[in-house]
């Protein structure tokens, strides 16, 4: 498999890209699946660079498998770092078994993601392990690694063919992650060609078999440049669960700074 540079993405994406762009029209159709893969997902991190901050609020679904469903009201922060991976902190208002309960989310490019949940029945912090990361979040069908932003380095990456998704032309690329500690052996996605947004993850467990899917719905566009999906569903197809987000009142450029993300933080996110 293609493997990637030790410095961060993020880092190296402008000079790589002015030196290769004048290239991509006539070296496209000789790339590896490889290395097709990599560009289509450098590209697709390209363009969601420079949003600085965010606050949103979200309401997460709960489903069973007879279809019953229990909501949740969940506000949530995140603050982009230029040389690492994103920092997010979820925070749950309702209902009053949960309120208070706060999850603060740091992502890395190369190393473990370090999380911690806070548990207001306990009064404690409790540190998410990395032997942990794929074990399920807070009741839901989205496991503690699905949590995080994506980074390009997090993953190796194979192009397997263009196809039609939601109406849309869609290239599908395979990805393989590279921690160790993941619950997956892949994981297969569909990004729009015009602008590169994720229409459709499916998630493969450790036994190589189809495991989740997760789907995006009510893309928004804001500051002229960033998409953001309103709705979006992670489907189990083992258990016949799912747990559906739902976004609103996205701002962004709010002034949140690293001292807003620190366990500290937990404790006071009421």
């Amino acid at each position: 498999m293609l493997r990637l540079p030790n410095k961060p993405i993020k880092t190296l994406l402008v000079s790589a890209l002015l030196i290769s762009a004048p290239l991509l029209a006539t070296s496209t159709y000789a790339m590896t699946p490889e290395q097709r893969g990599l560009e289509i997902s450098i590209e697709a991190k390209k363009r969601d660079i420079g949003w600085k901050d965010t606050e949103t609020e979200m309401k997460m679904i709960l489903r069973n498998k007879q279809g019953q469903e229990s909501l949740r009201e969940i506000r949530l922060k995140s603050l982009e770092q230029d040389d690492d991976g994103d920092k997010s902190l979820t925070v749950f208002d309702k209902p009053r078994d949960v309120k208070g309960t706060a999850f603060l989310s740091f992502s890395h490019i190369q190393e473990a993601d370090d999380q911690w949940l806070y548990l207001p029945a306990l009064k404690r912090v409790k540190r998410i392990s990395s032997r942990n990361k794929s074990g399920p979040f807070m009741g839901s069908e989205f496991a503690f690694e699905d949590l995080t932003s994506f980074e390009v380095e997090k993953y190796n990456y194979k192009y397997l063919k263009d196809e039609t998704i939601n109406g849309l032309d869609a290239y599908v690329v395979e990805q393989y992650p590279t921690d160790k500690n993941s619950g997956y052996t892949r994981r297969v996605v569909w990004l729009d060609k015009e602008h590169y947004r994720v229409q459709k993850v499916d998630f493969y467990d450790r036994k190589n078999s189809l495991l989740k899917t997760l789907s995006f719905e009510e893309y928004n566009q804001y500051l002229g440049q960033y998409w953001r999906s309103h709705r979006s569903t992670m489907t189990n197809h083992q258990t016949g669960k799912s747990t559906t987000l739902v976004y609103s009142g996205y701002q962004f450029g709010v002034g949140l700074k690293d001292s807003d993300f620190n366990k500290n933080s937990l404790k006071r996110a009421r």
